[in-house]
């Protein structure tokens, strides 16, 4: 009879450590949920922190790393140079033969590619960002193949985009947007006090910014590269010619015959010479003698590894300098 008691009162007490044990177990349970929950709720989180999503100007929503080491943006090194980001790799023409040099004190280390982003040599480089200038660089179906490499950004629709957008667009893509506000905040101050210097000295001129390749003379677009600079920004006069020679194109360059130069009223040329060795034959004919500005000695010679043949923050505060020395000397 004892022992049936004692049975009863140990069954009563193992019951009791069983239940508690459970509760436990359960409640242990419950709480590495809740663990496991919480963790994946802060995994997903420092996911999303490690990218964002922006949409570029076709509408496509990119997922950027939050800091991408490995970015490619041909023809937009001015861009990230401003900025303080150094691509993977840089823009070239004839296998490394044109390059921007004005860059080189940034970019002299850094590998070049093709101008086209050529698919195998854009998949050596393993970027985790590629930035395309214009609409026209991702036709047909290059954007999907593209962004099959990496994370692929369109800054523009057009061609041609202005300078200052381009500029606030990659800023937002590296999420620097108010350091590139601050960039053409300070470029437009100097923008202001060379107009000041070129006016006490010379009033307001007209220009012309020619270029010299291959025994061929190309003028700059009015409203485009360095013609945005010359005209828009520091307010200087557009000759005729150039009026006529813009309005037939949308190239930032374009060939003008030796003949219609001729007939250019411009009161300086910026002459960029890009034929260093055979230049003297060109510019020592009559027809380019008998050029008004040429006769009263306003030609002012540049080499083409300066930056006048390109655009955007560095290019275009290094043209307004140049301007500036050569017309308020």
């Amino acid at each position: 009879m004892m022992y049936n008691v004692l049975s009863k009162k140990k069954a009563i007490q193992l019951l009791g450590v069983g239940v508690l044990a459970f509760s436990l177990a359960a409640c242990n349970e419950e709480n590495s949920s809740e663990k496991t929950s919480d963790q994946k709720t802060e995994q997903s989180s420092q996911a999303k922190s490690t990218t964002r999503v922006v949409t570029d100007a076709m509408g496509h929503k990119v997922e950027i790393p939050a800091n991408p080491k490995r970015v490619i943006a041909s023809y937009l090194e001015d861009n990230l140079v401003a900025l303080g980001i150094t691509p993977v790799a840089q823009w070239s023409v004839g296998d490394g033969a044109s390059i921007q040099d004005y860059l080189q004190d940034k970019l002299g280390k850094v590998p070049t590619i093709s101008y086209d982003l050529p698919f195998e040599s854009v998949q050596k480089l393993k970027p985790d960002l590629i930035i395309m200038d214009s609409a026209q660089m991702v036709e047909g179906n290059k954007y999907e193949q593209y962004s099959k490499i990496a994370p692929t950004y369109v800054i523009g629709k057009e061609q041609n985009n202005d300078w200052r957008d381009e500029l606030l667009r990659v800023g937002d893509v590296f999420d620097k947007k108010d350091q590139a506000q601050e960039i053409l905040d300070k470029y437009d101050e100097k923008v202001t006090k060379a107009k000041t210097e070129i006016n006490d000295a010379v009033g307001t001129p007209s220009v012309a910014a020619v270029w010299l390749f291959g025994g061929k003379f190309y003028m700059v677009n009015e409203k485009l590269s360095t013609g945005a600079v010359l005209y828009q920004d520091l307010g200087l006069k557009v000759p005729a010619v150039v009026k006529e020679i813009s309005a037939k194109s949308t190239s930032n360059w374009n060939e003008i015959s030796l003949e219609k130069l001729v007939e250019l009223d411009a009161d300086h040329i910026f002459l960029v010479n890009g034929d260093a060795q055979k230049a003297k034959s060109t510019l020592s004919n009559k027809l380019w003698q008998s050029i008004p500005a040429v006769k009263a000695g306003n030609v002012h010679e540049f080499s083409s590894k300066e930056s006048w043949l390109y655009t955007g923050p560095i290019a275009n505060e290094q043209i307004v300098d140049n301007v500036v020395k050569s017309l308020a000397k």
